[in-house]
């Protein structure tokens, strides 16, 4: 196999692949570099991608070899996006052209890429404007995201941002309300979805994280009648954004 042509799936490996990959500007995930190969031509593959902002771990050799189908990758990866990322401004706008407020769903620490294909493909369902994913500790747009999103990845807009705090301050000072999805928050049917507003999802195990949490305007939860006390989070985020369908089509009419 040409080396300009290795490729696993929507990982990339070995030294000249990532670089050309990381040089011609292409949407990337993350770059993995195994322990102790940071010397040479790693290191300048790494200081172009931590100038584009790419998120770069250190892993094990033997992840590696498992990511790469046991080929040789030189001790580096890339696992590329399926699609180019949008910004926050990329969002308003679309809401602005299309002449509706601003509905966002904003991922807290979402981890798997399976939730946020599922929450994606939601989304777009509804008609939200765009999806806003944290760059550290969450997944990205990989092929078993793109996957799980069902073709949806291609029309909604997921915008990825460094800190997710500032963004909602961001996104309030544009008008928009933000609401967690917290079990100590109001009933979410409660809640006024009808205006600008962007629903915070978190993280699977841990929840929306108590400084997202601090940030928001205010909290609405799902009632739990079972023994479980807790939703998968692209559940949780589907029943909230039908919330928010629902009330705006009750607005209009």
């Amino acid at each position: 196999m040409d080396e300009k042509n290795k490729k696993q799936g929507d990982v990339i490996f070995g030294r000249n692949p990532v670089f050309e990959a990381v040089k011609s500007g292409r949407a990337i995930d993350s770059i993995l570099v195994a322990s102790g190969s940071k010397g040479g031509t790693v290191s300048v593959i790494l200081a172009k991608a931590k100038e584009q902002g790419v998120v770069i771990k250190e892993v094990n050799p033997r992840k590696l070899d498992f990511m790469c189908g046991g080929a040789a990758h030189q001790g580096i990866a890339a696992v590329a996006a399926v699609k180019e990322y949008s910004t926050v401004e990329d969002i308003l706008a679309l809401a602005e052209e299309r002449g509706e407020d601003p509905f966002i769903i904003i991922l807290d620490e979402l981890e798997d890429p399976h939730n946020l294909g599922a929450v994606i493909r939601t989304a777009e369902c509804v008609g939200a404007h765009g999806v806003i994913i944290s760059q550290r500790r969450s997944a990205g747009l990989t092929y078993a995201a793109g996957k799980a999103s069902a073709g949806a990845v291609e029309y909604e807009k997921v915008a990825r941002v460094v800190n997710i705090p500032n963004t909602i301050e961001l996104l309030k000072k544009r008008g928009v309300w933000v609401y967690a999805a917290d079990m100590d928050g109001g009933l979410y049917t409660s809640a006024d979805l009808t205006g600008p507003v962007a629903v915070v999802i978190g993280n699977e195990g841990k929840g929306v994280s108590p400084l997202v949490r601090r940030k928001c305007d205010a909290a609405v939860s799902l009632p739990m009648l079972g023994r479980i006390n807790s939703l998968n989070a692209s559940v949780a985020a589907g029943v909230l954004a039908y919330e928010v369908l629902r009330q705006r089509a009750a607005k209009k009419k």
